[in-house]
C-alpha cells in the first residue's frame, strides 16, 4: 500500500471505488441497495473532477447485475465488481452467482451489513439493518458455498487490499466469483486514502517437459484416441490451441452435452459429434481436455482406454461428486499444455493415422449427411420444426461473426447441431439454473458491441428470467439483442421425466399432466413492445427466415427484437 493525498470527504466508498479501479474492473454491476450511497457520492464526484474509475451500471434486479457481469466476463476473462444489496439481494442473485462459479467466470462480488446497529458512534445506518436486514454470521456466511471465496472487510483501512484478494483469488484457476461483506459502517467511515497496488495477470503453470513426453508417447502409441472437452474454449487461446492439437495427431473431438461454450469449429472434419458413448468400448486413450463430468452414470468406466486428463484444475472443489478414472494427469495450463503436446507430434504410425483418419472421415460424412437429413424432413413438416429454427438461424448468421448464447433445455442439442458454431468465443451455454439467459446475453453484448449477440431460449426459461428489468438494461446501455424464443408452450423435460417415470400412470390414463402446461400465457413476444423493441410472433414455416432476417436488421440497427417461435415440439 502506498500513501496518497486524502480528499476533502473520502470515505470508505472512495476506498471501494479505487480498489475496484485498481484491480482493473471496467464496469460496477450494481442492484441498487441502500448501503451504496457512499459509493454514489464517490462515482459522482469522480465524474465531476474528472478522475479515472469503472463504469458504473444501474441495474433493476440482482439476477440481470450478476448474469450481465458474468457474460461480459466470458468473453474479457477478467474480473469485474459486482454490488447487490444486504443478504436479500445477495440471496436473490445467488443462482446467478453459482452460475458464474460453473462457468468459471472471475468477479468480486460485495453486499452490505450493518455492525452497529444503530448503537456506535457516527451516522445512523437505519433502522432496517437491526430489524430485518441482518443475519447471523454476516451475508459472506451465506455466500460461502456458491462463492470461490467469501469474507468480510473489517476495517476501511484493509477494505482496498481486501479487493485486491479478492479479485486475485476469483481471477485464478479455477476462475469463478469471490464475496466481500462491506459493512456500511466502514463503507461511512474516513479513509486515509492508501490505496491497493493494481493487480496483475495471473502467472501460468505449466506441465513439464518429464509429464508431457510420457503422454505424447501414449498417444503415439494409440491407436484409437479420442479427445473428449466440455470448456477448453473458455481458456484464452484453448480453442485455438486444441484444433492445432487435434489436426497434429489426427485425433477426433468429441463436445459432449455437458459441454459449456464452443471448444472446437463444428464444421471441422474432426468433429466427432456429443456422444462419447460409441467410443468407451472402442477407444484405447481418452484424453479429457478441460472436462469436469465426462461420463454417466458416474461408474460408466471405458472398457480398456488409458484416461488422460489435461486441465489446470481438474479436481474441481465445487463439484460435489466427480468421477475422471484418470490413468495420469497433465495439471498445467490447458493452452500451453496442448501447444507442447502439438510440438511433439512427430514418428507418427501413418497406418494407424490413415486408418483412424479414414474412420473419422466416413462418421462426420453420417454426421453431416444426418443434419442434412433432419433439415430436409423439418423444411416438410407442417408447423415449425425446431431444427427448422436452428438451421435457419446458422444461414442468417453465417458471416456475420455471432456469439449464440444458449438457455434452451429440450432444444439445446438442435441449437448447438445446427447451429454449427465454428470460431472462438461464438457460443455460450447459460449455468447454474434457468432465468440468467437474457442478463448473460446482454454482458456478452456488452463485452462485444461489435458483433450480433443472438439468445436462443425456450418459453420456460423465458418466464424464469426478469424480463422487464432485461429489457430496461438493453435500452438504458444500448445493448441490442436477437431473442429467439423456441416455445413448445409446455414445460417440455418436466413433462418428459413424469412421462419416462410413470409411463403408464393416472397422468398417461386420463390427459392430466400437472406443472407443465404454458399454454394460459400471453404473446411472450408482447413484453417488449413497452420498451419499442422489435417483436414478431410466427407459426408458419414460411414466415419464420423473413421474421429472422427483419429481426436481425432491426438489431443491426441498434434495437432489441425478440422473434417468439411456435414450434411443433
Amino acid at each position: 500500500m502506498t500513501d496518497t493525498t486524502n480528499s476533502p470527504g473520502a470515505d470508505g466508498g472512495d476506498a471501494l471505488v479505487t480498489a475496484f479501479n485498481a484491480v482493473g474492473a471496467d464496469y460496477i454491476f450494481c442492484s441498487s441497495g441502500s448501503e451504496w450511497a457512499p459509493v454514489w457520492e464517490s462515482l459522482a464526484r469522480r465524474h465531476r473532477d474528472g478522475l479515472p474509475c469503472p463504469q458504473y451500471l444501474d441495474l433493476t434486479h440482482e439476477t440481470v447485475a450478476v448474469g450481465m457481469a458474468t457474460g461480459y466476463g466470458l468473453v474479457k476473462r477478467r474480473p469485474q465488481g459486482v454490488l447487490l444489496h444486504a443478504a436479500p439481494g445477495l440471496l436473490q442473485g445467488s443462482m446467478t452467482v453459482h452460475g458464474a462459479l460453473l462457468a468459471g467466470v472471475p468477479m468480486v462480488v460485495s453486499s452490505s451489513e450493518s455492525t452497529t446497529y444503530g448503537d456506535g458512534p457516527g451516522q445512523d445506518p437505519g433502522g432496517q439493518w437491526y430489524r430485518n436486514l441482518s443475519v447471523v454470521g454476516g451475508p459472506h456466511q451465506i455466500a460461502q458455498p456458491f462463492t470461490k471465496w467469501s469474507n468480510e472487510a473489517a476495517s476501511v483501512h484493509t477494505l482496498p487490499t481486501m479487493v485486491t484478494r479478492a479479485a486475485e483469488l476469483a481471477w485464478r484457476a479455477p476462475a469463478g466469483p469471490a464475496y466481500l461483506n462491506v459493512p456500511l459502517e466502514i463503507l461511512l467511515e474516513e479513509w486515509d486514502g492508501r490505496e491497493a497496488k493494481p493487480i496483475v495477470a495471473p502467472g501460468s503453470t505449466h506441465s513439464s517437459p518429464e509429464e508431457v513426453d510420457p503422454v505424447a508417447q501414449l498417444i503415439r502409441e494409440a491407436s484409437n484416441p479420442v479427445i473428449v472437452t466440455e470448456t477448453a474454449g473458455r481458456e484464452a487461446g484453448g480453442f485455438e490451441a486444441l484444433v492445432a492439437f487435434a489436426e497434429a495427431w489426427n485425433i477426433p473431438v468429441v463436445e459432449p452435452d455437458s459441454a459449456v461454450c464452443g471448444n472446437f469449429p463444428r464444421t471441422h472434419p474432426l468433429h466427432a459429434g456429443s456422444d462419447i458413448g460409441p467410443w468407451m468400448d472402442t477407444a484405447d486413450l481418452i484424453l479429457l481436455v478441460n472436462c469436469r463430468a465426462p461420463f454417466y452414470p458416474p461408474s460408466r468406466r471405458p472398457s480398456k482406454a488409458t484416461v488422460v486428463v489435461i486441465d489446470e484444475v481438474p479436481q474441481r472443489p465445487h463439484v460435489a461428486y466427480q468421477v475422471l478414472f484418470a490413468d495420469r494427469y497433465l495439471e498445467g495450463n490447458v493452452a500451453n499444455t496442448l501447444r507442447q503436446l502439438t510440438k511433439r507430434a512427430r514418428d507418427l504410425d501413418e497406418t494407424a493415422v490413415a486408418e483412424r483418419r479414414a474412420a473419422q472421415k466416413v462418421r462426420f460424412a453420417a454426421e453431416q449427411a444426418a443434419i442434412t437429413q433432419a433439415e430436409t424432413k423439418a423444411e416438410g413438416t407442417e408447423g415449425i420444426d425446431p431444427v427448422l429454427v436452428a438451421a435457419t438461424l446458422r444461414k442468417l448468421l453465417e458471416g456475420r461473426d455471432g456469439i449464440v448464447v444458449d438457455e434452451t433445455i429440450t432444444h439445446s442439442r438442435v441449437v448447438k447441431r445446427h447451429v454449427q458454431t465454428a470460431a472462438p468465443d461464438s457460443y455460450f451455454y447459460v449455468q447454474g439454473g434457468l432465468g440468467q439467459g437474457i442478463a448473460v446475453a446482454l454482458g456478452v453484448k456488452l463485452a462485444a458491441r461489435e458483433r450480433p449477440v443472438v439468445l436462443t431460449i425456450g418459453d420456460g426459461a423465458f418466464t424464469y428470467n426478469p424480463v422487464i428489468q432485461s429489457y430496461d438494461a438493453s435500452n438504458a446501455y444500448e445493448l441490442p439483442l436477437l431473442i429467439v424464443v423456441f416455445n413448445n408452450r409446455v414445460y417440455k423435460s418436466m413433462n418428459l421425466n413424469h412421462r419416462r417415470f410413470y409411463p403408464e400412470g393416472a397422468a398417461a390414463d386420463t390427459g392430466e399432466w400437472l406443472g407443465t402446461d404454458l399454454r394460459r400465457l400471453p404473446r411472450l413476444a408482447a413484453f417488449a413492445e413497452p420498451f419499442g423493441m422489435h417483436t414478431e410472433t410466427v407459426d408458419a414455416p414460411e414466415a419464420l427466415a423473413p421474421a429472422l432476417e427483419r429481426a436481425l436488421k432491426a438489431v443491426a440497427e441498434g434495437t432489441t427484437a425478440v422473434v417468439d417461435v411456435l414450434v411443433t415440439r
